[in-house]
């Protein structure tokens, strides 16, 4: 008697469970570089400076900009009391002129001259009120425009988002950080793996798929760490195969074995691990205790 315990067995990579790519929203030179591959960061940490003197400048132009608004707003809402005031004198000129052509004091000409200056007055206000108000949208312009640069100052210090080991650097001090595009995917900085949970992300053959289920109980083996075996579940069964990636494999997928992408998470960390490790997983889909084994003989023909 015996535990009989059908198996999956498959290989694959050692992954974090978080992996970032640190890129930058700015473009600039790198002028102070802070950290190195295998160094251990924790979120927030400093990691980098882009040169911030453009940045910096695009600020000071931002609020001067600002300010130069505020103060042509302060020159038209005085022009505006003017115009009010001049309103008003035109008004009650037109009020006398009105009297006097009611008592033939006054000729035609002079009255019709009081009621265009009227309306020339009324017609200066509406112009020096809507200029306020357009001055006002032209501040709140010139508002967001110094937030985008403020923005971009602050970006210029690239500081880690979360906890890990930076896994793998791709620039070196001095070096110029070009911004991603639609068609420029920009420049990656850093990599940063959160290696406090690890997984194991192994290809499994499509007849075997069938059998594996969420949950299930793992051995996984590291090539680099022989003698070892460390136990772990399966969190994730993809639904679509893996794609090949080149022309060659491509032209080829009819003929090649058609295989998915199986995560197991391990039980423990293991200080000794680094990203793209290669590893073997053995995957128990079913188990029966203490069954009896009969040994089964052939007979020769």
């Amino acid at each position: 008697r015996r535990d009989l315990v059908a198996s999956v067995t498959a290989s694959g990579q050692v992954r974090p469970n978080i992996k970032v790519d640190v890129a930058s929203d700015v473009a600039g030179r790198i002028v102070r570089l802070a950290v190195k591959e295998g160094d251990l960061v924790t979120r927030g940490q400093f990691l980098m400076q882009i040169d911030p003197r453009n940045l910096a400048s695009a600020v000071q132009s931002g609020e001067a900009g600002q300010q130069a608004a505020r103060s042509q707003l302060e020159q038209q809402r005085l022009a505006i009391v003017t115009a009010r005031e001049n309103l008003n004198l035109s008004r009650e000129e037109l009020k006398r002129q009105e009297e006097l052509w009611a008592q033939q004091l006054t000729t035609k000409q002079a009255l019709d001259q009081a009621r265009n200056l009227v309306t020339v007055r009324e017609a200066e206000l509406r112009q020096r009120e809507q200029d306020i108000r357009t001055q006002e949208q032209r501040i709140r312009q010139e508002g967001a425009s110094l937030n985008q640069a403020q923005y971009n100052l602050s970006r210029a210090r690239i500081e880690s988002p979360i906890d890990g080991i930076v896994s793998r650097r791709n620039i070196e001090e001095g070096e110029t950080v070009v911004v991603g595009t639609m068609n420029n995917a920009g420049t990656v900085l850093l990599t940063i793996a959160d290696m406090s949970i690890i997984e194991a992300e192994v290809e499994v053959d499509e007849t075997d798929v069938p059998t594996v289920r969420l949950g299930q109980v793992a051995k996984v083996t590291i090539d680099a760490l022989p003698g070892r075996e460390f136990t772990g579940k399966v969190t994730e069964i993809g639904n679509s195969p893996i794609q090949a990636t080149t022309g060659a494999q491509a032209s080829s997928a009819g003929q090649s074995a058609t295989n998915f992408k199986v995560t197991i998470q391990l039980d423990q960390t293991i200080d000794e691990v680094r990203p793209g490790f290669t590893c073997s997983a053995e995957i128990e889909t079913a188990k029966r205790a203490q069954v009896t084994a009969v040994p089964i003989t052939t007979a020769a023909r």
